[in-house]
């Protein structure tokens, strides 16, 4: 379990203290090119959901802006949508490093932008909507199909491609996870639980099925838990609670905690790159004892 916490006024790593001052790419596995390259896909696939929320013209923003170029009804939430992003290359870098067999599963609510933002950057989208184009036209018609008649809805949703859980619910990516990691060994799935679902009893209920997951003949569930201290209607319970409190909280569930926070982006990639690939080490690790030597107990 980790926490991204967009609040947070300075990077901490490992649980204490300000940041060193020693280099970003000495903090964490990402040369600087990994860390350059990651964080242009990340800023370019913050550009598309904003534009998916915002813009109904001029997609490039290739003239002045004007109000006849905002859509006159917002939905998506721009608050989970950076982390939802983050969580998306990185998985991508592991992948591709470790040839991971995975899936991303989008719990938090009206952050579908984010995740269509990324699939149509990696072109997947383009391939299944050839109407929706990688050009200036085809970004025009992505903004334009969200959250409208006859487009796309706010969530994650059936015409997402590969989509097997419906983001927006709220409550039940965990439950989701869990179902699709079963009977399935070789299978890590991510799952991002917004901080207002996690107030949510579906939600509440699910962390208990780790109890339920046989690492001997079951894949992995990876919880991240996205902290960005809001919901729609104020402040989130876990958001603005002390870290001991909500690790203590996780810990009694079964996880083992681990934080990844900051506001600084070079920061933020290179501590979540360190958790990401400590944590799938462990969860290898645990699958690796239990399939040689026999499952005994439940593993944290």
């Amino acid at each position: 379990m980790y926490r991204f916490d967009e609040t947070i006024s300075s990077a901490v790593e490992d649980g204490g203290g300000a940041p060193p001052t020693r280099p970003a790419t000495e903090r964490g596995p990402l040369s600087a090119e990994e860390l350059e390259a990651m964080n242009r896909y990340w800023r370019a696939a913050n550009y598309l959901t904003i534009g998916q929320i915002y813009l109904q013209d001029n997609p490039l923003l290739s003239e002045p802006l004007q109000p006849t170029h905002i859509k006159p009804r917002l939905l998506g939430h721009w608050g989970t949508s950076p982390g939802l992003n983050l969580v998306y290359v990185h998985l991508n870098r592991l992948i591709r490093e470790q040839d991971v067999d995975a899936i991303f599963l989008a719990g938090p609510g009206h952050g579908g932008p984010a995740v269509l933002a990324n699939v149509y950057l990696e072109g997947t989208y383009s391939k299944i909507y050839p109407d929706v184009s990688r050009d200036e036209a085809g970004m025009r018609r992505l903004f334009r199909q969200f959250s409208t008649p006859g487009g796309v809805p706010s969530h994650v949703s059936v015409p997402t491609p590969d989509s097997i859980h419906e983001g927006g619910e709220l409550g039940y990516v965990l439950a989701h996870a869990f179902g699709a990691a079963f009977d399935n060994p070789e299978l890590l799935v991510a799952a991002v639980v917004g901080d207002g679902e996690a107030e949510t009893g579906s939600l509440e209920g699910s962390w208990k099925s780790a109890s339920f997951l046989n690492p001997d003949r079951d894949g992995a569930v990876l919880p991240i838990l996205h902290l960005n201290g809001y919901k729609i209607s104020g402040p989130t319970v876990l958001g603005r609670a002390p870290d001991d409190e909500v690790s203590s909280l996780l810990e009694g569930h079964g996880y083992e905690v681990h934080f990844a926070c900051g506001d600084d982006p070079a920061s933020v990639h290179q501590a979540f790159a360190t958790a990401l690939d400590a944590r799938h080490e462990r969860i290898r690790a645990i699958q690796t004892d239990a399939r040689e030597n026999g499952s005994a107990g439940r593993p944290r």
